[in-house]
């Protein structure tokens, strides 16, 4: 009898988390949460190596944040924040270091004459401050709303282009042609048109396992892939040593050579080194503020954007195209501003990699607390994430790109005045590397040709003003240039 009263209380404690998260009102199980909470992680896990790269620079005194440093705090906050998204907004979106805001801060704002690490991560606590204060009021969640049906769509396509180019480029099945051959082509087909390389081997490998998978509609195909590509990876590389190209070696591994990892204690003294207004002080209230705003313009609306890609995705939204309870995804990605710049590791946003695990079945926040505990785990084994080359992970963001970019029958073509502005968000998207730019370019776009047609009663005021704030999110470089600060 006591056995069965365990078991009783196993099935009740169940009952309560399915209840708590939904999980069986969204259509998913505990199996595909856990499934696609992994696949998120092993998809975005390189941010761990990438950030610490991106931010190795030196400041005006010659101080620099320490890889081993960044790389832990990153993996903390991450984790920490995925969470927090997980258990209170119950979404499977994950965090982690926004990749082109923190290229932004550690290429643009740090290299400002006097400028130190703090002061700069300052301006990041500042913008997610704002961002918090938008949230709070409303403005934020009213911005999302105004966005027309035909524009969300073509969100959703956008971030699966984007998703899709990441894939092949971090694969090197997509590779930049250089400078140096004075064509005006800026992408091309391996080396020279040929596919070269082990790593690439093991891309195509993976990708067209996990494609014949998801047509035979495996459970859990997009996982497998991951895992089948990942042994592939560590027995090439114990047999063939392919190299990396951080070694010089062009046809090696793009950024993590597959291996075992070590243990490592985390060194968390960068949380808390940050000076709010010490970037005020040295360069001035106009130029700080100037780059406050481009920072906020860029998370505002790459958080934005990659929200609506994923909720349409994982078919979360209303017959309008709204998240349920979006203001508390909203708060979460307005904290990871704050928390990344805390911390010294850059503002933290939505990864568009967790469509990987949207793709995986993944529907709840279940699925985020799973990749959450995976990122806090990866800090005290930093090296963890070594052991999935991108090679390995690009095939799941090439499917999964498919996968959102079949949505663009929604849009309404007929329509010219939302067609354009479509076409130029998820065109801009993967050409400009950059969330942000794309929707720049359609709202702007939305707003001049409904001007030309003479409905402007049909762009709600808030377009108005997102559209002129994006004008001048583009014209920062002329603006500065003409108060003399560039």
């Amino acid at each position: 009898m006591p056995r069965q009263g365990n078991v009783q209380t196993k099935q009740g404690f169940l009952a309560k988390v399915d209840n708590y998260f939904e999980i069986t009102k969204r259509g998913s199980d505990f199996s595909r949460e856990i499934r696609g909470g992994l696949a998120t992680f092993f998809a975005m896990s390189y941010i761990v190596v990438l950030n610490p790269l991106i931010l190795s620079g030196a400041d005006s005194n010659g101080d620099e944040l320490g890889g081993a440093r960044v790389a832990a705090v990153t993996a903390l906050v991450a984790g920490v924040l995925t969470i927090v998204m997980g258990a209170w907004a119950k979404y499977p979106f994950a965090l982690a270091t926004g990749l082109g805001v923190n290229a932004f801060i550690a290429v643009t704002v740090a290299s400002n004459p006097g400028l130190t690490w703090p002061d700069v991560m300052g301006l990041v606590v500042l913008s997610g401050v704002t961002m918090l204060i938008l949230v709070l009021t409303g403005f934020r969640t009213a911005v999302f709303r105004a966005v027309p049906a035909s524009l969300k769509t073509a969100i959703v396509v956008g971030i699966g282009m984007f998703i899709a180019l990441i894939g092949l480029v971090n694969a090197g099945f997509v590779r930049r042609v250089p400078d140096v051959a004075g064509t005006t082509v800026p992408v091309g087909l391996g080396f020279d048109g040929k596919l070269m390389g082990w790593p690439t081997l093991v891309f195509i490998f993976g990708l067209v396992l996990t494609m014949a998978l998801v047509v035979r509609k495996v459970r859990g195909a997009i996982l497998i892939g991951i895992v089948a590509a990942t042994v592939f990876a560590l027995i090439v590389e114990a047999v063939a040593h392919p190299g990396s190209q951080g070694a010089g070696v062009p046809t090696g591994w793009s950024l993590v050579t597959p291996s075992l990892p070590d243990w490592s204690a985390p060194d968390l003294s960068l949380i808390g080194q940050v000076n709010v207004f010490g970037a005020f002080s040295e360069l001035g209230v106009t130029a700080a503020s100037l780059l406050a705003f481009a920072i906020l313009l860029s998370i505002f609306f790459d958080a934005m954007g990659t929200m609506v890609g994923l909720a349409n995705e994982a078919g979360l939204t209303d017959k309008e195209g709204n998240i349920p309870h979006v203001d508390r995804v909203l708060l979460v990605d307005a904290a990871g501003a704050i928390a990344g710049g805390g911390a010294s590791v850059s503002s933290n946003q939505i990864y568009v990699e967790s469509g990987a695990g949207i793709g995986e079945g993944a529907r709840t926040g279940l699925a985020s607390i799973v990749t959450g505990l995976l990122f806090v785990v990866a800090m005290f084994f930093t090296p963890l994430i070594y052991l999935v080359p991108f090679e390995a992970v690009a095939p799941a963001l090439v499917v999964v790109g498919f996968m959102m970019v079949s949505q663009v029958g929604r849009i309404d073509w007929s329509d010219w005045g939302v067609a354009l502005p479509a076409f130029l968000t998820f065109t801009l998207m993967p050409f400009t590397y950059s969330i942000a730019n794309g929707l720049g370019a359609g709202f702007i776009a939305y707003v001049i040709i409904r001007a030309v047609q003479g409905r402007t009663k049909d762009v709600h005021p808030l377009m108005w003003a997102v559209a002129a704030a994006f004008v001048i999110f583009f014209g920062i470089g002329p603006i500065e240039q003409l108060l003399g600060m560039a």
